[in-house]
């Protein structure tokens, strides 16, 4: 008598594959939610840039930081262009000094590797903890 071999997976490999597969999601999709931190934070350094240039041109037109003449003063501060951070500021004639916070209910509220980012009038570059993990 011949018998037919039937070939296929059993359910017990299939049930071993759909295990290996899920610990590799898991894995990854902690790794891709610090990828997403991580970049958007380039919404808050490209907004203390933006903020910073504008304070130098009123120094080099006006002489002064926080002329009267400049349109960004500590009070309008502009939005970061994602909504991720406010920007504040100490804005005086000779120098300032730029944080960026992240808001609160956005995802970089969640973020622990970089709690707030600075920039002076001189370029110095800081964070919270580190410079390191935020610039």
């Amino acid at each position: 008598m011949n018998r037919k071999q039937i070939s296929g997976f059993t359910l017990v490999e299939l049930m071993l594959v759909v295990a290996i597969i899920g610990i590799i999601a898991a894995i990854s999709m902690g790794y891709y939610g610090s990828y997403v931190i991580d970049s958007n934070r380039t919404d808050a350094r490209s907004a203390l840039t933006r903020v910073a240039s504008s304070l130098e041109k009123c120094k080099s037109l006006y002489s002064n930081y926080n002329s009267a003449n400049c349109n960004v003063t500590a009070a309008s501060m502009p939005p970061t262009d994602d909504g991720y951070y406010t920007i504040t500021g100490v804005i005086n004639a000779a120098d300032f000094i730029l944080t960026a916070t992240p808001v609160a209910g956005q995802p970089q509220a969640n973020d622990t590797e970089c709690t707030s980012l600075t920039l002076t009038h001189t370029g110095i570059q800081s964070g919270t903890p580190t410079v390191n993990e935020c610039w």
